[in-house]
């Protein structure tokens, strides 16, 4: 056994030399060099073995020489025909005139009730206006449901500040998108 376990090894290293020497080169380094394409082929018969199979010149691109540079001229300065700073200072005008005239913007409102208790609501409306009186209140009715709708928020981030303070109040207050009205004294 101890015998075994001694030659072992060397029975391996012997087979790993083997199959070394068997995966080898078949032939010289000479004559497995890559061909070169970029000459024309001798007229021996040892240009022809190193000459690919099919002619590839056929699918290479040509390029023509880029064209010579224009020489520079001294640049002359441009003088304008048309001024434009008349039409524009007037559609500047314009539209600043249509903005004065919107009133309305994509928003947020916050749902402060939803609910059939016409009680209810206006003790909601009423805590509301009293502690935050700048806050605009919109309270509508279609039989049987009473809603109010608080304040006009063109961004989320301030209707959420404004839920916040208003959430002690209308504990069940949510977020609701709607057309906001513009407060002109804002800007």
């Amino acid at each position: 056994m101890n015998r075994l376990l001694t030659n072992v090894p060397a029975l391996l290293a012997t087979l790993a030399l083997a199959g070394c020497a068997a995966s080898g080169p078949a032939t010289s380094a000479a004559t497995t060099a890559a061909p070169d394409t970029t000459r024309p082929a001798a007229a021996t018969g040892t240009a022809k073995a190193s000459q690919p199979a099919e002619d590839l010149s056929r699918y290479r691109p040509k390029f023509s020489a880029p064209p010579a540079p224009k020489p520079l001229t001294a640049k002359t300065a441009a003088t304008p025909t048309a001024h434009v700073n008349a039409l524009i200072d007037q559609r500047l005008r314009d539209q600043a005139y249509t903005n004065q005239n919107v009133k309305y913007t994509a928003g947020f409102r916050i749902q402060a009730y939803v609910g059939l208790d016409r009680e209810q609501v206006m003790a909601i409306r009423r805590a509301v206006i009293s502690r935050y009186p700048e806050e605009t209140d919109y309270m509508t009715f279609k039989n049987p449901v009473y809603r109010l709708h608080i304040g006009d928020y063109p961004t989320r981030l301030e209707a959420e500040r404004a839920m916040l303070r208003i959430r002690p109040l209308a504990p069940k207050a949510e977020l609701q998108p709607a057309q906001v009205l513009i407060n002109k004294t804002r800007f």
